[in-house]
């Protein structure tokens, strides 16, 4: 965006990745909604595509905000006009430094993931978003013990019902093949597939796109498809190496087979998972799919930014941090705005690109002294995913975020086939969630931003013998 609109201008994009995340595929679904690959691309497509941008790899040691300069690792420093920070945001471990603890949130990340996995009988994954959720669902041939805080799974999208919906399709046996899978890897000129650098941990990549499990073999050692079991309503309280584990004398336990609970294991395990409730599991690793912490750090030290409670830097509704000449998008961002009531931020890859998108605009309004509107996709929170291979579509309020308890749900559920959800205030929606093909989406867009008074309709709102596309068109 920059790079079309300023031509004559020079533009450095600063990356410690030798390759760059490009969209590809877009598709807008609808107003608000929008669907997209993300493709690991090398960066001279960059360059070439627009000659005024210079893509210089290294990471970055420090910005001096007041001097406009930024310092990379490399030893060389880069005098800035305008300064956009992109730095994502970083897994957060439930424990730093155990090489028995993986974090995924990047491509770097899936593929240590996998190499473990071929050699795996059992894991502990821990975390109920999305990364969870997909890993769960494509994980065979291992067993998988699955430890959420909550109640139910996939709370950062679902409630309880949609959770249910979703739950046989954990037990049954994969029959779909999988897609075709559109992800290409590339690797550094000159430098054969054995010696690419893998990130170190704190090397950060670009996060996982939405199907970023696809093309990966994602296959353990056992013969069986699928076996899941959901511990809920706890968090992981220690992990134990095998020898601190006899030392403590204590049990851990089988696999529990769905009839009665699980037996004592006879099996030693390279690593042990104690759980707030008191069970212990072994198991050859744990997936750490906890979220992210917005990857700030790098460029607080000597630099006066106000950063939000999440620890992301605060963005005004121009998408500019608290320090002059300096915006920042995506997951290293808070948004401090006044949001629209219907929407919020999330880190999601959706989020990130339009952010992204709108900050260019605004560092181009602010140097042409022009003023700029806000940008409508942050009128109303929209995310179209897949999981458990439904189409996923989670809109506004979607679980009555910030909306107390003056609410109400509406659900309509076919099992095997389509979960809908509507929360509803004062007879007006506020957010839906569609699972499966309901074509429900742009009317529910639309009546989610015109806010009409739908209690006339009542439970019709749903009634499938009713096309309520047809009220509303």
């Amino acid at each position: 965006k920059l790079a079309m609109e300023f031509p004559s201008e020079d533009i450095f994009l600063i990356t410690a990745s030798p390759v760059i995340k490009a969209v590809t595929n877009f598709k807008q679904v609808s107003k608000t909604l929008e669907e997209f690959d993300v493709e690991e691309q090398p960066s001279s497509l960059l360059e070439n595509r627009y000659p005024n941008i210079k893509v210089i790899q290294s990471g970055v040691k420090q910005l001096k905000s007041d001097e406009h300069k930024i310092f990379t690792e490399d030893g060389k420093e880069y005098t800035y006009e305008k300064l956009c920070l992109c730095a994502g945001a970083k897994p957060k471990l439930i424990f730093e430094g155990n090489p028995y603890v993986l974090g995924i949130r990047d491509t770097d990340s899936a593929q240590a993931f996998q190499k473990n996995l071929a050699q795996s009988e059992r894991i502990v994954v821990v975390g109920n978003g999305g990364i969870a959720l997909e890993l769960v669902y494509e994980i065979q041939g291992c067993e998988v013990i699955w430890a959420i805080k909550d109640k139910a799974i996939g709370n950062t999208f679902f409630d309880a019902g949609a959770a249910e919906f979703l739950i046989p399709k954990l037990t049954a046996e994969k029959q779909e093949t999988p897609i075709e899978c559109k992800r290409t890897k590339y690797t550094m000129e000159g430098s054969e597939e054995k010696e690419r650098p893998t990130a170190a941990p704190d090397k950060l990549g670009g996060a996982l796109g939405p199907d970023w499990h696809e093309g990966l073999y994602l296959k353990g050692t056992k013969e069986f498809s699928h076996k899941v079991h959901i511990e809920i309503l706890c968090e992981v309280k220690k992990i134990h190496l095998q020898q601190e584990f006899m030392q403590l004398q204590r049990t851990s336990l089988t696999f529990p087979k769905e009839e009665k609970n699980a037996e004592p294991d006879e099996v030693l395990w390279p690593v042990y998972v104690e759980l707030t409730n008191g069970k212990i599991y072994g198991c050859d690793f744990i997936v750490s799919a906890t979220g992210v912490v917005p990857n700030a750090k790098p460029f607080l030290d000597g630099n006066n930014f106000a950063v939000g409670e999440d620890g992301g830097l605060k963005v005004d509704k121009h998408m500019h941090t608290s320090l002059p000449d300096i915006y920042a998008a995506g997951d290293i961002c808070t948004a401090s705005w006044e949001p629209s009531p219907v929407w919020h931020q999330m880190r999601l890859w959706t989020q990130a690109r339009q952010m992204g998108w709108y900050a260019a605009k605004c560092m181009v309004a602010d140097t042409l002294g022009e003023s700029i509107d806000m940008d409508f996709s942050f009128e109303l929170f929209a995310h179209v995913t897949k999981f458990f291979n439904y189409k996923v579509v989670v809109l506004g309020k979607y679980n009555a975020q910030g909306l107390g308890l003056d609410h109400e749900l509406m659900l309509r559920c076919t099992k095997g086939q389509e979960y809908v959800k509507v929360v509803m205030q004062n007879g007006r929606m506020m957010g839906a969630v569609l699972i499966g093909e309901t074509d429900l989406e742009e009317t529910f867009e639309n009546l989610i931003l015109n806010q009409m008074d739908l209690s006339a309709y009542g439970e019709d709102l749903l009634n499938p013998d009713i096309d309520i596309e047809d009220y509303f068109d």
